[in-house]
């Protein structure tokens, strides 16, 4: 894990793009903590105090829509069970995120494209 340290103090980690995490994450049943993965970028971090952030969920079926997809390398990335990333974001505070692992680069390069799919941006 990556931290920050400043006079000795123990600050916050630093997050960082395709960052798994643990977060409290808005759904469609109210806050609850949730696995998620950092899709913001390190200047959309530095100008604020939050981070932007997408769910990951073991319900596998949801990874068969189109702007979702099934995470090959897992268990490499710190979660405990099979699990599909889906293009359902918010935003969260960064101080509010634990990072537990980060996404492999073949998973990381699979969730970027369905973010190009889902979002209206190239």
């Amino acid at each position: 894990m990556r931290i920050i340290h400043r006079l000795g103090r123990r600050i916050q980690p630093v997050l960082k793009e395709g960052d798994v995490v643990v977060c409290p994450f808005l759904g469609a049943q109210g806050i609850k903590r949730r696995t998620a993965v950092v899709i913001s970028t390190s200047l959309f971090h530095a100008a604020g105090a939050d981070v932007i952030v997408a769910e990951i969920t073991t319900q596998l079926w949801k990874g068969s829509q189109p702007t979702s997809c099934l995470l090959q390398d897992w268990l490499a990335a710190g979660l405990r069970h099979p699990s599909a990333f889906r293009s359902y974001m918010g935003t969260v505070l960064k101080t509010h995120a634990q990072i537990i692992g980060h996404l492999s680069d073949r998973d990381w390069q699979e969730v970027k494209a369905r973010l190009r799919l889902a979002l209206a941006v190239t």
